[in-house]
């Protein structure tokens, strides 16, 4: 007979620890540690079902399931995979099920599929469905349920169903385990379940994740390891368009972004992010740079701001929005060290517009560029992008797919470049477009364009 034993188990992290305790060892917070009963099963001796097979075999791979929305199709490496399991996080409201019933009810003019809702009842769904335009035939079946087990029985006389959306994996609950849903074992058992659900009859299954005060998805972190691919639904509330980012994905491309609009008729596919970004750019500002990025396997043209102002306090701010503040740090004081540029005594403010967050650090030399525009006053010149890594030596490193951002840049009427290039580009310089690259090697050059600055001065002192 099966011995049972008892063990605590952490609500925000999933460390279990043999006795209870106010704090938990794996992440530090109180109050947390919630009783579990854990059942040990013995051995019955029985023969392995476990059958092993060639990496090389003679069955074809089915193909991937295209949605016919392009963005999401894109994130997901190209279409979604049979037998695979996504997970989409992102905070309240932002719009994760509204993606979702768009991207079933695409799905449903092809094959079954069902959108099964823990949180709304069915009559809502439609309302909703009703609301944004969206028809998915009389393959798209709604439900409203809880239980897992009910959930693939149901399933199970339906027959075969090619994509399931689980709206939301924290709603669910299996009856084996005596946990409200949502807590930790609950949200691991029931993804556990719906995983080997999806390998053993080959069919898609989205499970929509709620997100923590921090950003992060909500449960034990080995949630987003069972899953093939996380994604993470992103963007301001005061902004009209949102982010489906990847995060993981066993089939296609990491970091990969889709760019969506919310309208009245729900989201709409924005197939050319960087001129959005860059609708309301003025050239005649100072402090304003275009940077051209990469996200994922996309180029995105974006615009920095820099403020710089004299203060009073003792201690100078230093505000980024959209931008690692350690690194604007960074940069000012390269910019201090190696351009004999002064910040001490100012403010400083840095913004990119649209509310996009920037983690690439082949935008430094655009930060840089913003920052030293705005310390002189002096519009950057026009028709002007910028991309490199900036080094603590004030050296400026070369950065990959530069290919990919000069086309981006020149097909959007961009002229002048100022980048650092793979010694192995540098031949293939004033192709794609653009008139104008300078190849920068070292943070300093910046001051040779802005006709202000004592740069020769500076770089007496940098040299």
């Amino acid at each position: 007979m099966a011995k049972a034993s008892v063990r605590f188990v952490c609500q925000d992290c999933g460390t279990w620890h043999s006795k209870w305790g106010g704090k938990c060892e794996g992440c530090g917070a109180w109050n947390r540690l919630v009783e579990e009963q854990v059942e040990r099963k013995r051995s019955t001796g029985r023969p392995s079902s476990v059958e092993f097979v060639g990496i090389v075999g003679d069955t074809p791979m089915e193909p991937r399931k295209l949605t016919n929305i392009g963005e999401f199709d894109r994130v997901c490496g190209g279409g979604v995979v049979p037998g695979s399991v996504l997970l989409v996080g992102g905070d309240p409201g932002i719009g994760k099920s509204t993606l979702l019933l768009q991207v079933v009810a695409a799905l449903a003019r092809q094959v079954p599929c069902a959108y099964i809702s823990g949180e709304e009842a069915v009559a809502q769904v439609r309302l909703r469905a009703q609301r944004l335009g969206v028809e998915g035939g009389s393959q798209l079946h709604l439900a409203s349920a809880t239980n897992v087990t009910d959930i693939l029985s149901a399933l199970d006389q339906m027959g075969h169903i090619e994509l399931v959306v689980i709206d939301s994996i924290q709603t669910m609950a299996i009856d084996a385990i005596e946990s409200a849903p949502g807590t930790v074992s609950q949200v691991r058992a029931c993804a556990h379940e719906l995983i080997v659900a999806a390998k053993k009859r080959n069919i898609i299954i989205v499970l929509v994740g709620h997100v923590t005060k921090e950003g992060v998805l909500a449960g034990p972190r080995v949630l987003e390891h069972m899953v093939d691919t996380v994604l993470y639904f992103e963007g301001e509330r005061n902004y009209h368009y949102r982010i489906l980012r990847s995060v993981k994905n066993r089939y296609g491309a990491t970091d990969e972004i889709g760019v969506f609009e919310m309208t009245d008729q729900g989201l709409s596919e924005v197939p050319n992010p960087s001129a959005l970004f860059l609708n309301d750019h003025n050239q005649d500002v100072s402090g304003s740079a275009i940077f051209a990025g990469i996200e994922g396997t996309r180029p995105i043209l974006s615009e920095i701001q820099a403020l710089v102002a004299p203060t009073y306090l003792a201690s100078p701010r230093r505000t980024a929005v959209g931008w690692d503040s350690g690194r604007l740090s960074m940069i000012l004081a390269v910019l201090e060290s190696r351009c004999g540029l002064v910040f001490g005594n100012k403010d400083v403010y840095l913004n990119v517009a649209g509310g996009l967050k920037i983690t690439e650090p082949a935008a430094d030399l655009a930060v840089a560029a913003a920052l030293v525009s705005a310390l002189v006053n002096v519009p950057i010149p026009p028709q002007s992008v910028f991309f490199g890594e900036v080094g603590l030596a004030g050296e400026v490193r070369a950065v990959a797919q530069a290919d990919n951002r000069l086309k981006e840049a020149a097909k959007l009427g961009f002229m002048r470049a100022y980048c650092a290039l793979p010694a192995q580009q540098k031949g293939s310089i004033g192709k794609d477009g653009i008139e104008f690259i300078h190849v920068m090697k070292y943070l300093i050059e910046l001051l040779d364009f802005l006709p202000k600055l004592p740069h020769n001065k500076a770089k007496q002192m940098a040299l």
